[in-house]
């Protein structure tokens, strides 16, 4: 199972690729010739909003799983209808911040921004990596569509726990924090002495 990793050189890479969104943004909101716009907090709320997809995390997994469940009867097992399956697949993870949730208050010199806490905001199985292993043929308890929906919606569950544990979310609110600060001073820290603060919703 793949562990969440950002090499020193990919984080340059997220820098250069933030740098050249602050161009661009600084290009639309200060084109040539003309007086810079003043800053303001909605129009900083919108130019963050459109690093979203810069400001997440992605984990990929591998995973294989074992579905089994067998008929009963007032309590009691019935014999000869376990039915079972192992099931193997790859997923992909994705957490971040809702970016239409980060509070900017401009005054004065001062930029304060409020980031929400990360959480999930998709997960993804890749049906095309689906194998399935030992599946039982039981005729008096047959798999179903809805076994293979459950099996998914728990594994799923159980993935994103793991992931969690593996400071999954933790990491997309350390890089959420670091593209919005860079992507802010870039553009404003140098223009007029302006003081930026971040810092985080409270759970």
């Amino acid at each position: 199972m793949k562990k969440i990793q950002i090499s020193q050189t990919l984080k340059n890479i997220i820098v250069i690729v933030v740098i050249a969104v602050v161009f661009f943004f600084v290009g639309k909101v200060w084109p040539s010739g003309e007086e810079p716009t003043a800053i303001t907090s909605d129009l900083l709320s919108q130019q963050i909003q459109g690093i979203s997809e810069l400001a997440s995390v992605e984990y990929n997994y591998t995973n294989m799983g074992k579905y089994e469940n067998q008929a009963t009867f007032y309590g009691w097992k019935v014999p000869f209808t376990t039915k079972s399956f192992i099931l193997s697949y790859d997923g992909q993870i994705k957490a971040g911040i809702d970016m239409s949730l980060v509070e900017v208050n401009v005054h004065g010199q001062n930029i304060d921004i409020t980031i929400p806490q990360a959480k999930i905001l998709s997960h993804e199985i890749d049906q095309e990596s689906i194998e399935v292993f030992d599946e039982t043929k039981n005729i008096f308890n047959q798999i179903s569509i809805t076994d293979y929906n459950q099996f998914a919606i728990d594994q799923k569950k159980s993935m994103e726990s793991k992931a969690q544990e593996k400071g999954l979310l933790e990491e997309a609110q350390n890089k959420a924090k670091e593209i919005i600060q860079t992507f802010v001073e870039s553009m404003y820290s140098s223009s007029d002495d302006y003081k930026i603060e971040i810092k985080m919703a409270e759970s």
